[in-house]
Parts: structure tokens; sequence; C-alpha cells
């Protein structure tokens, strides 16, 4: 399936469950990388050609690609540096590939590869080096600690949280989206992944289910530009949280 998701639909999210794309040409390469990290909990999307990933990186919001080097219709080094010129916050990127040579670790490496990784690899060296990407480049979330973003304070521990110090109550999913939302601040999130991410693999989910929540928590945390944030829609792609400057306040 072409830029199909590749994981198991029981699967629940955890906090650490990442979205995932993954380019390979190789059919066994692709169902293995794609079997590994289904294995693991996070959310996995495969590709067979380099046509059908840009079209989704266009559309779509990911925290980590996964890219064959050796491509038909362009080269995973070509992506990484088509990613550079053309997001604002480009994904980052692991190379998995047969080339072993010194200087193509360093090429690819310089071309913006936050890793690199010659195959045939174990399961679990790749799952480490996928951790290891996401706990340099991921969201800063200390487990249980609380995180503050101006006058807004996350509490985990009680999925609370706190505006200039009084406690605002929020449900379960009100909580995890606020706290998504934070956590990738300045970051175009999309529908489908912020649905993913908060509510899981649920065909059920009415559609406006994740609108309705992102104004719930607008209206109860008070998300306007006069406490210097701002969560705004994304035109057919998802929604932005924004941290304003004095003067834009």
């Amino acid at each position: 399936m072409v830029g199909g998701m590749a994981t198991d639909p029981t699967a629940k999210p955890s906090g650490d469950s990442m979205r995932i794309a993954v380019l390979d040409d190789e059919a066994a390469m692709l169902a293995f990388v794609t079997q590994t990290l289904i294995e693991a909990g996070h959310y996995c999307y495969d590709f067979p050609n380099a046509r059908t990933l840009i079209s989704r990186l266009r559309q779509d919001t990911f925290d980590l690609v996964i890219l064959d080097w050796n491509m038909p219709d362009k080269s995973g080094v070509e992506i990484i540096q088509w990613m550079r010129e053309n997001m604002d916050k480009p994904v980052p990127s692991l190379l998995l590939t047969n080339r072993n040579s010194d200087e193509d670790i360093v090429a690819g490496l310089d071309a913006g590869a936050d890793d690199y990784v010659i195959k045939p690899v174990q399961p679990s060296v790749l799952l480490a080096r996928i951790n290891a990407i996401h706990r340099r480049t991921g969201p800063r979330e200390a487990i249980g600690a609380n995180e503050s973003y101006g006058p807004f304070t996350l509490h985990p521990a009680r999925q609370m949280v706190s505006v200039d110090g009084e406690n605002v109550t929020l449900t379960a999913k009100e909580f995890e989206l606020a706290a998504t939302l934070f956590r990738n601040m300045h970051r175009p999130l999309s529908r489908s992944y912020l649905l993913e991410i908060v509510w899981g693999r649920n065909p059920d989910l009415p559609t406006r289910t994740l609108d309705a929540h992102i104004s719930r928590i607008r209206a109860k945390l008070g998300l306007r530009p006069e406490r210097g944030f701002r969560l705004i829609p994304v035109y057919s792609y998802g929604y932005r949280l924004e941290a304003l400057e004095a003067e834009d306040s």
C-alpha cells in the first residue's frame, strides 16, 4: 500500500510513540523496518518511491523519516535537501543504506541526515538509533516534571494546566492535545498527526472531534494574543500554536 499505514490497528499510542515515514524500494527491507517500528509501538507509513513520500510530506506531519539512499526516482540525500529547501522545519532523518564507505557516511551527514545506519542492521540497533534521534530532536518532555510556557504550566502527573498559577480543569484528551501543541511550539501539525497522537487509530472518531477540542482548549486556557500565545488553523493542513513576540501580543 503506497504511503499506507503499516501499524496494527489495535496498537495503542504511548508517550514515546513517533509517527515515522519509511522510504525503500526493496519490499523485504521496507517490511522489516516497518514491522520493527510497529512492534516498538510507533505509527509507521511506508513509501516505495520518493514521489509519493514528497507528496505526503507536503500535507502531513512526521516525527522522523527513514530514507534509503539509492532510489530510482530521487535519492534519500536529495529528499533531505528537498526538505531543507521546502520546509520551515525539516523532518529529522535517518539514512538506512548499503553504502558503507567513509566518504558516503560523511556526505550523508553533511547533507543534513541526523544519523547514518548501514544495512543490514539488527532491530535493537535500529531502534536505539531512532530513540537517540528523538531525544535530540523531539519535543522536550521530562516525564512527570512540570513544563512552563510563559503563563502556562503543564502538570503531566496530574494532567492539569495552570494559567498564571490558577488551575484549569481539562479532560484527559484536552490535556494531551494541549501538551502536544505546547511541546511542538511553532510547528504546523497536521490534523491526521494530532488525531493519531492524541486519539490513536480510531476509525469511528467523529470528524469534528479535533476542532471541538481545539475550540475548548483555546477557550479554557485563554490562548489569546494578550497572553502572548496564538492557536491558529493552518489552511488545509491542521493547527499551529505560536508564542508571540512582545510587540505582537
